[in-house]
Order: C-alpha cells, then sequence, then structure tokens
C-alpha cells in the first residue's frame, strides 16, 4: 500500500488499520500495525523526548504528516492504545539504546527495532532510558 497524500485518506486508512486488527491474533495484529506506520513518510527530527508534554495527538500526528523514528513509534503506541484489547493493554513506548520502541505484552514483542517485521524476544537485552508516563499518554489521547 501507498502511503495516503491527503489526510482524509490517512485518516480513512488508519481507520480501516484499526479495525483490521480487532480481529487479528495478537501477533498479527502488531506485524499489521507495524508495517503500516513503517510505509509513513521519514523525517529527521520531528519529535523530541524533552518536548512530550506538547506531543501531538493521533489525529494531529496524522495531519502533521512527519515521522522520525519517534513519530512512528508514537503512531504505533496510539494505534494500540485506541484498539482497546487486553492482550495489547500493557504497550509502552520508550527510548532504548536499541531506539524508540514500543514494548508489549511485557516485552515480548518490540515494535519500531526493524523497519519489516516485530521481534519477539526477551527484552532484558535492551537498556530503557525513559518511558512514556501513562498520564501523559492519556492527555495526548483526550
Amino acid at each position: 500500500m501507498i502511503w495516503p497524500a491527503t489526510y482524509h485518506g490517512r485518516l480513512e486508512s488508519w481507520t480501516d488499520l484499526r479495525q483490521r486488527c480487532l480481529s487479528l491474533d495478537q501477533e498479527t495484529a502488531l506485524a499489521t500495525i507495524q508495517g503500516w506506520w513503517q510505509r509513513a513518510p521519514w523525517r529527521a527530527y520531528y519529535l523530541h523526548w524533552d518536548d512530550r508534554e506538547h506531543w501531538p495527538d493521533p489525529w494531529q500526528l496524522l495531519a502533521d504528516n512527519q515521522y522520525c523514528d519517534l513519530a512512528r513509534a508514537l503512531g504505533m503506541l496510539y494505534t494500540i492504545k485506541l484498539l482497546d484489547r487486553a492482550d495489547c493493554a500493557d504497550a509502552i513506548m520508550v527510548a532504548a539504546d536499541q531506539g524508540n520502541l514500543v514494548l508489549v505484552s511485557g516485552g515480548k514483542y518490540i515494535m519500531n527495532w526493524t523497519e519489516d517485521q516485530i521481534v519477539n524476544m526477551a527484552s532484558n537485552k535492551i537498556t530503557i532510558q525513559r518511558s512514556l508516563e501513562s498520564a501523559i499518554l492519556d492527555r495526548l489521547l483526550g
């Protein structure tokens, strides 16, 4: 799939993504989410951890259409959280020695580490430097 050129197209595609992922098993849903966000156009330094109080909500992220590694991870996390699936409820976003990652199921699944797949390995092999506090995420999701 080509990344939609308009906000309306991105919003429609993102809505379809979330609908599809509701009926998929956990691993397939996570891989589908990662694949969708990895097609987003890359831009260096759009978001920074020190400015997380002012990060865009998911709709503004789609409208801005600029995706650094951190913005892609944030988009993945927003998508997972809005699915409201019990098997993904513990998803968190972290800054680690391996990049900006999304950890699901206690770190069993690691998203945004490689471009083409989710990683299924022990997350104790990564060093977490920062994580997104749930209060900030809740505020961003409104």
